[in-house]
Formats: structure tokens, sequence, C-alpha cells
């Protein structure tokens, strides 16, 4: 895999915060998505900004890779230290540093990252029981499980179907797998792809994907229910009207009620999120007051005669006492 500057990825520098990072990432990832975006490059983008993300949202996979820089490539391609590192110790969680469930999470992004090494494979195209040698004599590595995630926008994992994702062979080649995605799938959900995951003896173990779920543009995710934010003009808050909410299968008009202040929810029951187990969420519209940032002479007026008019008073009064 070619090496790229992961903080230009993600159009940030590298003394960013875990905020600036997470934000900049959300910020292109809703850009790029292919569910959102349909030009050409969008779905190779994507896959960029998700590898960064993987490791810059790390600490300590971010500090090794700061440390590092370009070495990363050539560890991966030898599956030993790099030239000028023969001293240091990469540790990944592998049992030698560059275990399957280690170094190779490092590179878990699916789209174009490497997940695992299915197919046979060795890490890094090595030995396939590499580093099972101790003092009580050889030991076979057995079929090692690689986890790692797969983001969905919501609508897809709403509906579910069909998706081919592509992964590392642990030698340099790739492959691609069809998902099946079921429908009305949950954040923090797994998929196993059986046989897919780490060689081993006897076989290779399983590849999991983890379920993450990217929030709509305009539809916001909280267990089963959706969310939805609504503005209204001051007089449509105080007059009452018909607005038009999206859903996940088309549109819908509600009639919010006269009086109606920021932050009121307006329920639809049945109308969120198809959760495979326990049946669809509701819809919550979120109402939210907009005012003008500027306005005209006539619309300043009328405001001032409504001011004069009106015997609303949006705060309590205080009563100060005086000294007697």
């Amino acid at each position: 895999m070619e090496f790229k500057d992961y903080y230009e990825t993600l159009g940030v520098a590298k003394k960013a915060s875990a905020d600036e990072i997470q934000k900049a990432y959300r910020k292109l990832a809703r850009k790029y998505h292919p569910d959102i975006n349909k030009t050409p490059e969008a779905e190779a983008r994507f896959k960029e900004i998700g590898e960064a993300y993987e490791v810059l949202k790390d600490p300590e996979k971010r500090e090794k890779y700061d440390r590092f820089g370009t070495a990363w490539k050539t560890a991966q391609r030898t599956g030993g230290p790099p030239p000028g590192f023969e001293g240091v110790r990469f540790d990944f969680g592998g049992a030698d540093g560059f275990g399957a469930s280690g170094f190779s999470s490092f590179f878990e992004s699916l789209f174009g990252g490497g997940a695992g090494f299915p197919g046979g494979g060795a890490p890094f195209g090595g030995d396939p029981f590499a580093g099972a040698h101790r003092a009580g004599g050889p030991r076979r590595q057995p079929p090692q499980n690689v986890e790692t995630e797969l983001r969905l926008g919501l609508r897809q994992a709403a509906r579910g179907g069909q998706r081919t994702i592509t992964v590392s062979d642990g030698g340099g080649g790739r492959r691609r797998l069809d998902v099946k995605i079921p429908a009305g799938v949950l954040p923090g959900q797994k998929i196993r792809l059986s046989g897919q995951g780490g060689a081993g003896v006897g076989g290779a173990g399983h590849l999991l994907l983890k379920i993450a779920i990217d929030d709509d543009s305009d539809l916001r995710l909280d267990g089963t229910n959706l969310t939805t934010t609504v503005d209204l003009t001051p007089w449509e808050a105080a007059l009452g009207g018909t607005v038009t909410l999206p859903t996940l299968d088309g549109s819908v008009t509600i009639r919010v009620p006269p009086g109606s202040s920021s932050g009121r929810r307006i329920r639809l029951r049945g109308r969120g999120y198809p959760a495979a187990k326990g049946g669809p969420g509701d819809l919550f519209a979120e109402l939210r007051i907009v005012v003008p940032t500027s306005l005209s002479d006539e619309e300043r007026r009328l405001f001032e005669e409504l001011a004069e008019a009106s015997s609303f008073q949006a705060r309590e009064t205080e009563t100060v006492p005086t000294d007697s």
C-alpha cells in the first residue's frame, strides 16, 4: 500500500487535537460518502479519509506513525523493522510485535487498507508460523480472528443489501468480498465472514466487521429513533403551520402547533430507524426558531409595532427592592 500523509489527507496540522481530527474526518466523510457523492473519485477519496482517521484517532498508533513516518511501508512489506529501526520494538498487540491482530489493525480500513490475512497469507507475506518458536519448542499459531470497522451511511444501513469490500491478503495482493448487510443493522453489531481472517494451523479465522453508522445530513440516529431539526420563522412558531420532514423512505408533512418554542419535539411513531429486532423506532422533529440576521425598513417597522402592541414577556421580570 502506497504511503500517504494522513495529516494532509484530513487537511489538519500535525499538532491538531483529537477533536480537530474528528471534526475534519466527519466533514470529509460526509462530503465524499459514496451514498451521497456520486462523482467518480468520491469512493477512493472516502477510503483514503477512513484510512487516515483510523490511525490519527488512536493516540498510540498516531505516536508510532509520527515516529516512523514512511518506514511503516517498509515494515509492512518486509515483516521486520525498517532499516535504521532494528533495535526498536513495534508493539501493536501481536505475539511478537507484528502479530496478525496487531500491526494488521493499523491497515484494517476495508476500502483499500487491508483487513486481516484471508486466503492463507501470513502477516506481511512471511512465514505463517513466524514468532512461534519459543524456549519450550516450536508452537504453531492457531487461526486468528480479525476485527475491523465497516462504516455505512444511515440510509444504506437501514435498507441493507449487498456490498463489495476490498481486503488485503497479507502478501501484497487484494481480494474482493461480497458482504450481505442485514436491513436495520445497528452500530456496534458485527458481521462475521468465516474463513477470511488471519491464517493459522487448520485454516483461517473469521473476519469480523463491526458496524459504524454515519448520520445523514438531515437525520440523526439515536438507538432506533431518528431526529431531524426543523427551522421555523418567528411567525410560523407563533401562528403554527405545516412543514415537510425527511424520512428514510421519502418525506412527510406535519402540522406545527401555534405557540411552539425552540426545542419542542414532535413525535411521529414508527417512522424512525427500522431495527431488525424490536421493530422501528420513532421520528422526532426538533423545532428551532430562526430569526433574520438583517431587516428591511418595512420588516423593522413591523417588528417594532409588534413589540409595542404585544404584552408577551419571554422572561420573568424581577422586582428589585429599594431602600426605605
